[in-house]
């Protein structure tokens, strides 16, 4: 599919202000579904120090379903295990890989690789990149908005070099950071919390200790003062911080003697040696998330809509959601096979989320650095009892993200809630992650649910149709005429999820499952029920299979009018 246009009034579909990692995912990820945008950053080039540098399990499956999760993979390091310790005491490891997602190691690479991979996978997927731009400011009407640019110096990013133009797009994207303009020029800045009393000193060197260096596992230490991380960074470097009270700790970049002798006392290992060191900084920290994350025609995605802390190391994480969530709606709307409460939703999901996340990473900091002898003496209990002590220190039991939803969302739409819901397991609900599972196509191979939710055609924002027979050898009528109620909109993928019914030649994708693994992941048994999934893999729609009329309301209500899209931009989505 592709909302390309030949308006020369345009110079590209989507202009994205920002070329770090979250504009970078947002260029591939418009590429990915055909739309003609252009990136414009101030930098010539990307910093040479890491800054973000992991990525969480539910992160990958977004970036794998617009095709570069792998590109970023090949220049990782894949972590297995977290180890913790409190106050000296060995707290139970974390598996962090099993989780249920085919990504559960967690990938640790440096910021300024991700980038350089990320620009490649954009420019291939047709997507322009000019640096060495400055945004001066823009200005919407109903139609796009008008950008005013300059050029910098080479040699000084912060210098102009050049006379203002302008530029024009249908919608503008704010991806220029924590400290950007677009946000600011929206009129959605906000006022940072700070975290007083409080300093991180980080160093990114080579590391030489008693503990493993075979960069699959991450330590974090729990000391009377604050909390250290020592984490893997690609080239062969470790990176340790040190999140701690500031008392008496000098408010400057730390040098590599500080390091190792703080490093030495934390991990009580003597041997411990830093050598080479590539990064030494020293930091305070703010964070706030602001109250909307679009205006009009003009949206942010990653920082540049939140100050974030990094506990969890759940920011730039959290961005690559906005990044494949805001692509993908983008996408419809200027094919015009979207209802604007497509767009709407984005603020509500993501902005939402954001600010639900800081609230998360502040109890984070509260029980990593602002313990205290109470809190200490009540974690060091419960250590001894709660095998997943570590991650919930961390604020949260999900740092791999697996449970980011949207129920209240409204393009969230549920009609099989039932005390049987809340028997089961877990039944998603609408909003939440669509769940993986092991099915066998129609011709014997094995197949998951993940290979066709996620852009099986590999490039549109087509949405899947799961239609479970609910173990039912009677139900191919009902499932047929469910089918057949969007059939005009031909970017909804059916597929037959059967576990007892038997289908014909000209029924729709068959997915045989009759050991009852997918009926079992969505909570379904013996009923028959229609799952409606979005691109990027969260369900929209629950409803049963004898009611298609609350299917039929639910896709005129987001969907463009069949009779009204164009013609010429929509291709049959697999």
């Amino acid at each position: 599919m592709t909302s390309s246009t030949s308006d020369t009034r345009f110079d590209a579909d989507v202009i994205i202000v920002g070329g770090g990692p979250i504009g970078l995912t947002t260029a591939c990820a418009l590429g990915h579904h055909g739309v003609d945008c252009l990136l414009i950053e101030q930098r010539h080039d990307v910093k040479e120090w890491s800054r973000a540098n992991n990525l969480w399990a539910r992160p990958q499956e977004l970036l794998a379903s617009i095709g570069v999760r792998d590109a970023i993979a090949a220049n990782a390091y894949a972590i297995t295990q977290v180890n913790t310790l409190l106050n000296g005491r060995v707290v139970d490891p974390v598996a962090i890989a099993d989780v249920p997602s085919p990504y559960g190691p967690v990938l640790y690479s440096g910021q300024d690789v991700i980038e350089r991979t990320l620009a490649e996978q954009a420019r291939a997927k047709g997507a322009r990149i000019e640096q060495g731009r400055k945004l001066t400011g823009f200005v919407q009407d109903d139609d796009g908005v008008t950008l005013t640019i300059v050029d910098v110096s080479d040699d000084d990013e912060t210098k102009v070099a050049g006379t203002e133009r302008t530029m024009r797009c249908r919608y503008m994207i704010g991806a220029d950071g924590a400290k950007g303009f677009v946000r600011r020029e929206l009129g959605l800045d906000f006022v940072p919390d700070k975290l007083p009393n409080c300093m991180n000193r980080q160093v990114d060197a080579k590391l030489s200790w008693r503990r493993s260096t075979d960069f699959d596992h991450l330590w974090f230490f729990y000391y009377p003062r604050g909390f250290c991380g020592v984490l893997p960074v690609w080239g062969g470097y470790h990176r340790l911080f040190f999140l701690a009270d500031d008392t008496g700790i000098p408010d400057r970049d730390p040098t590599l003697e500080e390091m190792q002798a703080i490093a030495r006392e934390v991990t009580q290992d003597e041997t411990l040696t830093l050598t080479d060191p590539i990064w030494l900084t020293h930091s305070r920290f703010q964070h706030g998330a602001s109250a909307h994350y679009a205006k009009g025609r003009v949206l942010l995605v990653g920082d540049a809509g939140h100050l974030s802390l990094p506990a969890g190391g759940q920011g730039m994480n959290s961005g690559f959601h906005d990044a494949i969530g805001v692509a993908w709606r983008l996408a419809m709307m200027l094919a015009g096979t979207g209802d604007p409460v497509l767009l709407d939703s984005y603020d509500h999901e993501r902005g939402g989320e954001h600010r639900r996340l800081d609230a998360q990473q502040v109890r984070g900091f509260q029980n990593s650095v602002y313990r205290g002898r109470v809190k200490d003496t009540v974690i060091d209990v419960a250590a001894r009892f709660l095998p997943n002590i570590g991650t919930l220190i961390q604020g949260s039991a999900d740092l791999q993200q697996l449970t980011v939803g949207y129920p209240d969302s409204p393009i969230s739409e549920d009609h099989l809630g039932s005390v049987r819901d809340l028997l089961s397991r877990h039944a998603p609900k609408a909003g939440e992650r669509a769940p993986d599972a092991k099915l066998v196509a129609a011709d014997g191979a094995s197949t998951t649910l993940f290979a066709q939710l996620y852009n099986p055609d590999g490039q549109s924002w087509g949405w899947t149709l799961l239609a479970f027979d609910g173990r039912n050898p009677d139900a191919m009528p009902t499932l047929r005429k469910a089918i057949a109620t969007v059939a005009s909109w031909e970017w909804v993928r059916p597929r037959l999820v059967l576990g007892a019914s038997v289908p014909e030649a000209d029924d729709a994708m068959t997915l045989s499952d009759l050991d009852g693994e997918a009926h079992t992941a969505y909570g379904i048994y013996d009923e028959a029920a229609l799952v409606l999934v979005r691109p990027d893999g969260h369900i929209a729609f629950r409803g049963r299979a004898d009611r298609p009329d609350l299917l039929l309301a639910y896709c005129k209500r987001v969907f463009a009018d069949s009779n009204d899209m164009p013609t010429t931009t929509i291709a049959k989505a697999g």
